[in-house]
């Protein structure tokens, strides 16, 4: 991987991370953070909404609903984010933030998502820049299943990564995925 593809691909994806902000934040202006009685079988059942939908229009090849798939790719980055601010935040009774709080916990988030997407960009060589819109829309629903295992088996795991590791691959499918839709638009 060279300088200028990791130069790149930083750029593009702190580009992407700044678009779902800016959404989530105008909507935590708009609704508070009335997210935050979500428990995260319902967190996982919107992202499965999202997902399912752009399988459904990448199947058929037609869609009836003007809601960009972009649209949906954003959807589900913002709610995988939202999924991580839940899980570290427990069943708190504080369900109304501040815009400045929210905004604070998503960057923080964020970041942490964008440090794992850094090693293993390293790791990996970037091979998600080879694999299709499809691949990335279908293990984003493998994910989502996989938290529903867990979620049945009361959050435990014998061998396997967590649910936070779960929505953390989410949400950088969802972000590989806006970054490629960018691409494309050229």
């Amino acid at each position: 991987m060279s300088s200028d593809t990791t130069t790149n691909t930083i750029q593009q994806y702190q580009d992407v991370v700044t678009q779902c902000k800016d959404l989530f934040v105008k909507k935590a202006s708009d609704y508070g953070t009335s997210w935050r009685v979500l428990r995260p079988i319902s967190i996982v059942d919107q992202i499965y909404i999202k997902a399912w939908r752009i399988r459904q229009i990448q199947e058929k090849g037609e869609q009836k609903i003007a809601d960009s798939i972009e649209s949906e790719f954003i959807g589900i980055v913002n709610y995988g984010i939202i999924a991580l601010i839940q899980l570290a935040m427990g069943d708190s009774e504080e369900i109304e933030l501040s815009a400045e709080q929210a905004k604070a916990a998503y960057e923080k988030y964020s970041g942490e998502v964008e440090a794992l997407m850094m090693q293993k960009n390293h790791d990996y060589g970037e091979a998600w820049r080879d694999m299709s819109q499809p691949s990335f829309v279908d293990l984003i629903l493998v994910k989502l299943l996989r938290i529903k295992q867990i979620l049945a088996n009361d959050g435990h795991t014998q061998v396997s990564e967590g649910i936070d590791a779960n929505f953390t691959d989410i949400v950088n499918y969802g972000i590989f995925a806006l970054i490629k839709i960018g691409e494309a638009k050229g």
